[in-house]
């Protein structure tokens, strides 16, 4: 049976883990070299890709004694991310070996990737993605997976973010939280999933096991924009489905500017850049009100609220990027029609009221500090 090599993520045993669902023996692994061939990084999913290229190398692993299933699931791993499996000779230090490989991705190239630099930087984003794309492996053709990929990506450095947050000292996950079945029902450009768990009770027993599912996002970035001066704020307002899929009457909602944080992109980098997006504001100051999760009874969205001081007599552009099917319109309002607008229960965005709120509490801190 014809050996495996791979040269990319693949190489890193997290990753090769997580696709294999399993390790491997340290004698199925044979360091090995691809002539003719180099790593690129390919978008969305920002991953090394074995492309042909004269007179370079690609240092990899020949991987032998496989199962079938083992291949299958490289292969379904390797579809989703565009590439194809051929036919190639790898030098083993031992002579030539025959092996297949899978090269070639249809998606945006990055030239040169050094494999060590992506694994410290993206290896543990790239397990987690890998565990996701898995559990779909016997329901979902590879092909329609990488659509996905990039919301995958954001959503796995969100979860490396969540794993890096203190835990609690008075209390031990791996023996409060008992997790019965892990199920991942639903991906597209967010996610779905369900466990069946238990968790300690304040009487030190065990809950019964109850069903929990959650709506998985990613983290975001919201800033309100104040004009000192102009003692205003500046507003946007959107169509947005997910209430109009709840059934709202009135799915267009004044809201700060918002987005989902980029992989490796700070909070504060975000603000500013959505800022720009959809208000065409330049922000000279940022504040953070809040960085928490506005549902936690059925969404795993993490966000990080913040003001920006900014002069609304200098607004270029905003409205959105039309190709995420933004269509976004901006009102500039003073700080008293906010807060008549929170006393009358006009917004339905939570963010804003929060921000609105902070924003009272801090205005003459702003004013005197910046103004």
């Amino acid at each position: 049976m014809t050996d495996l090599f791979v040269g990319g993520a693949l190489c890193v045993p997290d990753v090769r883990d997580a696709v294999l669902g399993h390790g491997l023996l340290p004698d199925q692994m044979l360091p090995s070299v691809l002539a003719d061939h180099a790593l690129v990084i390919c978008d969305p999913a920002h991953h090394p890709c074995v492309v042909p290229s004269e007179g370079a190398a690609v240092h990899g692993l020949c991987l032998s004694g496989l199962s079938e299933a083992d291949r299958a699931a490289i292969r379904y791993y390797e579809t989703c991310f565009g590439r194809r499996p051929v036919a190639a000779t790898v030098d083993s230090g031992a002579g030539p070996r025959e092996v297949e490989i899978a090269v070639g991705s249809d998606l945006p190239q990055i030239p040169h990737a050094d494999l060590a630099e992506w694994a410290a930087e993206w290896g543990g984003v790239a397990a987690r993605m890998a565990t996701e794309i898995m559990a779909y492996s016997t329901r979902k053709p590879a092909e329609d997976m990488t659509k996905s990929l990039f919301s995958m990506r954001i959503r796995a450095s969100a979860w490396q973010s969540a794993q890096a947050r203190p835990a609690d000292p008075a209390r031990d996950l791996s023996r409060d939280v008992v997790v019965k079945a892990y199920k991942r029902e639903y991906v597209n450009f967010f996610a779905m999933e369900e466990m069946d768990l238990q968790y300690r009770k304040f009487d030190g027993s065990m809950s019964p096991v109850i069903n929990r599912g959650v709506a998985l996002v990613g983290e975001a970035a919201v800033v309100l924009p104040y004009d000192i001066r102009r003692d205003a704020v500046l507003l946007i307002e959107q169509f947005r489905a997910a209430i109009f899929i709840a059934g709202e009457m009135d799915p267009w909602t004044w809201e700060p500017p918002a987005g989902l944080l980029d992989p490796g992109e700070t909070p504060e980098a975000a603000a500013r850049r959505e800022a720009k997006e959809e208000a065409g504001l330049d922000l000279t100051h940022l504040e953070c009100i809040a960085s928490l999760y506005p549902s936690s009874g059925s969404s795993g969205e993490y966000v990080h609220i913040f003001c920006g001081l900014a002069d609304f007599s200098s607004i270029e552009g905003g409205g959105g990027v039309p190709s995420e099917g933004e269509d976004i319109r901006s009102k500039v309002i003073s700080f008293q029609e906010l807060m008549d607008g929170v006393d009358t229960r006009t917004y339905q965005d939570m963010p804003l009221v929060t921000a609105a709120l902070w924003l009272a509490r801090h205005r003459d801190r702003l004013r005197a500090e910046f103004g």
